[in-house]
């Protein structure tokens, strides 16, 4: 059982989300595009800039390549982060990861890198992998997406991530100098464990980038952001690439944030945009102090054991 030191002094933040398009076959043009992006959302561009630089930076699940279990193998890179240990970026053999720590160094923002099909060379195994950059570009968090999309809605999509995935097995955060931050990656937050683990270690916002279809997003994305932000009384966002009906998978879009009285701070349409808000330490519910109430007399505390 590890401990967990406590979280930094909660302090308000600018975070901006980038509902990328133009993810096609050609890794090194996503990766190119994904940086311009970058660029624009470090300098105040898109909806809610005005209010200033941002702090942390978001990008999409699968920002690299096209989402699909046939294109996960093609694109898969070696990353090689372990906890603990310092990351060299300059020995690392995925050109993603070098892209995102020069991003994140030369704009001087916190990055999350949405996620990237992730091949670890121990075992063989893909997975699907979200990486934290700090200001000074350092790798220093990833969370493997533990749950994997496998559905099947009859007459509407059908869908196996495990067809060439592997569900990781770690619960993840980082901590900045204004916030904790949760990690999770879409089908994630359909698991109400998960954030519930995040929001006991302390965490005050929890991000995942996502990817939801025209068939679950119109149904849950909203709704599922909403009871994570609430069940949990923390801030909740997810960041999905922009929709391309060209490709073989049609994300939904609708990039968006969520305060921890469910109330909505910020959503994208379906086009690639870039999007900016401010998550404030006054809209926290310190009236309905949940967080204190809770009777593990009666039930686990699901965040024991780990």
């Amino acid at each position: 059982m590890s401990t967990v030191p406590p979280p930094p002094a909660f302090k308000p933040f600018n975070l901006a989300l980038i509902q990328l398009g133009q993810i096609g076959a050609d890794k090194a043009a996503n990766l190119k595009h994904a940086r311009d992006m970058i660029r624009k959302a470090a300098s105040g561009e898109g909806a809610g800039g005005a209010q200033g630089k941002p702090d942390l930076i978001v990008l999409p699940e699968c920002f690299n390549s096209p989402y699909g279990h046939v294109h996960f193998p093609v694109n898969a890179e070696p990353i090689g982060f372990r906890k603990g240990e310092k990351y060299s970026v300059e020995g690392s053999q995925s050109e993603s990861v070098k892209m995102l720590s020069e991003a994140a160094k030369t704009e001087g923002v916190w990055l999350l890198g949405g996620s990237i099909p992730e091949k670890d060379p121990s075992d063989g195994n893909i997975y699907n992998t979200s990486t934290v950059y700090s200001p000074q570009g350092e790798l220093v968090a990833t969370h493997r997406k533990v749950h994997l999309f496998d559905i099947d809605i009859p007459g509407k999509i059908k869908f196996k991530e495990s067809d060439t995935l592997t569900g990781g097995s770690t619960t993840n955060f980082f901590d900045t100098e204004f916030a904790r931050v949760g990690l999770g990656i879409c089908y994630d937050v359909r698991f109400p464990e998960l954030a519930m683990i995040s929001a006991r270690q302390g965490c005050h916002v929890l991000i995942y980038p996502g990817a939801f279809n025209t068939t679950t997003g119109p149904l849950n994305w909203e709704l599922l952001q909403r009871a994570r932000a609430v069940d949990n009384q923390v801030f909740f966002s997810m960041c999905s690439p922009a929709r391309d009906l060209t490709a073989g998978y049609h994300a939904w879009g609708h990039s968006s944030a969520f305060d921890p009285m469910g109330l909505k701070l910020v959503e994208a349409e379906d086009g690639e945009t870039i999007l900016h808000t401010r998550i404030d330490l006054q809209r926290r519910p310190a009236g309905i102090p949940v967080t204190t109430q809770r009777r593990f007399d009666v039930y686990p505390d699901v965040s024991k054991g780990l």
